[in-house]
C-alpha cells in the first residue's frame, strides 16, 4: 500500500499540472483545444527533466524518443524482424532490473516476458499483453516513410504501429520505470508479454503460448490488453469480442460452352448464396444504424472478400467459390448459426458447401460488473482520474481471446481519446502528448490492479 500511496500522490501532482477537466484533457474547447493544451502540459517542468532526446532532438521527452526507436523496428508482416524487437525488449528489461524470459512457441516466433516480482507471490499476477508486428504498408499512401516515425511540427508521430499497438508496449514500460524509481512494491506480480504474430490470427503466438507450461507457470489472474483510439473525449474499454469466421462456400454445377443457356451451373447457386448472406448484411446494418445504443461488436458483420471460379471467357465452370469474413457477435448462438449457414447452402440446390478456414467458438465475456474486484480496480483509477469509459465489445479480433478462453479475465484499452481511429490505414500516427497522458495513466492503473487484494481465485 505504500507503493499505491506514492503512486498516487505522484500522479495527483500530475494532474494538477495538466488541469484535467471532467475527461482527464485540458479545458479547452474541442479536440484540437484539448490537444494543444496537452502540448502545454508537455512544455511544463515535469515533463522537461532530462528531456533530451537520444536521436539528437532537444526537448523531447525521453519516452517520446523510446516510442520512436520501438516504431522504426520493422516488425511488418510478413516478415517481421523479431529478432530486433527481442533484442530492444531485453535492453529495456536489463534497464528497468526486470527479469527476461524468451519462450520459442514456433520456430523464429518467441514471446518475451519481463516480469517485476511482486510482494505476495501467492497471488495471481496482472498480464500487460501487446503484440509486436505490424501490418504491411503501401508507402505511396504515405506522407512520410513508415518506419522513419517522423513526427512534425505538432507533434504528430507518423509509423506503421503508432496505435497498433507498440505506443501500449511502451506505455507499459514507461509506467513500470517511473513506479519503480519511485520505489513502489505491489503485492501481485506484473508480467509484461511481448508476443508475435498476433495480426496474422496469432496461430503461431498467443495461441501457442496459452497451452504451454511457461504461460500456466505465470499464475495469471488478470490481463490488459489492445483497444482503439476514441475521437471523443472518452476512452474506450472492449470487455469481449466478435468471432471471425472465415468461410469458403463452393458451389459445383453443369459445365457447358459459355454460348449455350447451361441449366443448373455453379455460378447460378453461387448467386442464391450470396444473396441470402448479404441480405442477412444488410439486416444486421440497419439493426445496428437504426439503434444509437448499440455499436458495431454488438451486432455480426459479414463482408465479401474473395471470388474464384473460371478458366475462360467462353467457358462455363464447374465449380466457383465465394469466401466470407463473417464477425459474428458474442451473444449469438454459434450453433444455431452454423445451421443457418447449411440452411442457407441448402436453399441454393445441390452440390453447394461450406468450410471455414478459421472458425472461434470460445466466446468470452470479461465482467464489467462493480462486484468484480478487477473491474472495480480498473474503472475506480479511472474514475480517480475523471476519465470516461465506454465500454464495448471489441469489433475484429485480439489475442484477448486466447486469454479468456484459458480463463483469464481482460480488458482491451488503449489510452487514445482524442483520435482517431487509424490502425492499418495509411498514414497511422499519434500525438506526442496522448502518447504522454496514456504513460501517466497507466501509472495509476498499475498500482490498482497489482493491489487488487487476494481472491478466491488466487488458491
Amino acid at each position: 500500500m505504500r507503493g499505491v500511496r506514492r503512486a498516487a500522490r505522484r500522479a495527483q501532482r500530475s494532474d494538477a499540472e495538466v488541469g484535467s477537466s471532467a475527461t482527464g484533457q485540458p479545458r479547452r474547447g474541442g479536440s484540437l483545444g484539448a490537444l494543444r493544451g496537452l502540448r502545454f502540459w508537455l512544455a511544463g517542468p515535469a515533463h522537461q527533466a532530462g528531456a533530451m532526446a537520444s536521436d539528437g532532438l532537444e526537448g523531447e521527452h525521453p519516452s517520446v524518443t523510446l516510442f520512436r526507436q520501438y516504431l522504426r523496428i520493422r516488425t511488418v508482416q510478413p516478415e517481421p524482424d523479431y529478432g530486433a524487437a527481442v533484442a530492444f525488449l531485453e535492453e529495456r528489461a536489463r534497464q528497468l532490473g526486470l527479469g527476461c524470459q524468451k519462450v520459442e512457441v514456433a520456430p523464429g516466433y518467441v514471446v518475451t516476458i519481463l516480469t517485476w516480482p511482486g510482494t505476495n507471490p501467492r497471488l495471481s499476477s496482472l498480464i500487460l499483453n501487446s503484440h509486436t508486428d505490424v501490418v504491411p504498408v503501401f508507402k505511396e499512401h504515405w506522407s512520410h516513410d513508415p518506419f522513419e516515425a517522423f513526427k512534425d511540427a505538432e507533434g504528430y508521430i507518423y509509423a506503421r504501429g503508432a496505435q497498433d499497438m507498440k505506443c501500449v508496449s511502451i506505455q507499459y514500460l514507461e509506467a513500470v520505470r517511473r513506479l519503480k524509481a519511485e520505489g513502489c512494491h505491489f503485492p501481485r506480480t506484473i508480467h509484461m508479454i511481448f508476443v508475435p504474430d498476433e495480426e496474422v490470427g496469432g496461430h503461431k503466438g498467443m495461441e501457442l503460448f496459452v497451452q504451454r507450461p511457461e504461460f500456466r507457470a505465470l499464475k495469471a489472474g488478470f490481463a490488459l490488453d489492445e483497444g482503439l483510439a476514441n475521437p471523443t473525449d472518452a476512452f474506450t474499454v472492449f470487455y469481449s469480442e466478435r468471432s471471425p469466421w472465415w468461410v469458403r462456400i463452393t458451389s459445383t454445377g453443369n459445365p457447358g460452352h459459355g454460348s449455350r443457356f447451361v441449366e443448373d451451373t455453379a455460378a447460378e447457386k453461387l448467386h442464391k448464396v450470396v444473396s441470402s448472406i448479404l441480405t442477412f448484411r444488410e439486416k444486421e446494418r440497419q439493426r445496428l444504424q437504426s439503434n444509437p445504443h448499440l455499436k458495431a461488436g454488438a451486432v455480426t458483420s459479414v463482408n465479401l472478400t474473395k471470388l474464384e471460379g473460371g478458366v475462360a471467357y467462353n467457358v462455363v465452370p464447374a465449380t466457383m467459390s465465394a469466401s466470407f469474413d463473417f464477425r459474428v457477435a458474442p451473444d449469438v448462438d454459434l450453433k444455431a448459426f452454423e445451421e443457418q449457414l447449411q440452411g442457407w447452402c441448402q436453399a441454393a440446390g445441390d452440390g453447394v458447401t461450406f468450410d471455414f478456414a478459421q472458425k472461434w467458438t470460445e466466446p468470452r465475456v470479461t465482467s464489467t460488473d462493480d462486484s468484480d474486484p478487477w473491474w472495480a480496480a480498473f474503472s475506480g483509477a479511472c474514475k480517480d482520474m475523471n476519465l470516461t469509459l465506454e465500454p464495448e465489445i471489441f469489433p475484429a479480433a485480439t489475442d484477448s481471446r486466447y486469454l479468456r478462453a484459458v480463463g483469464v479475465p481482460a480488458l482491451g484499452f488503449s489510452p487514445m481519446n482524442l483520435t482517431p481511429v487509424l490502425l492499418h490505414d495509411h498514414d497511422e500516427r499519434l500525438h506526442e502528448a496522448v502518447f504522454l497522458r496514456g504513460v501517466d495513466i497507466y501509472t495509476r492503473l498499475l498500482p490498482a490492479l497489482a493491489s487488487v487484494p487476494a481472491l478466491p481465485s488466487d488458491g
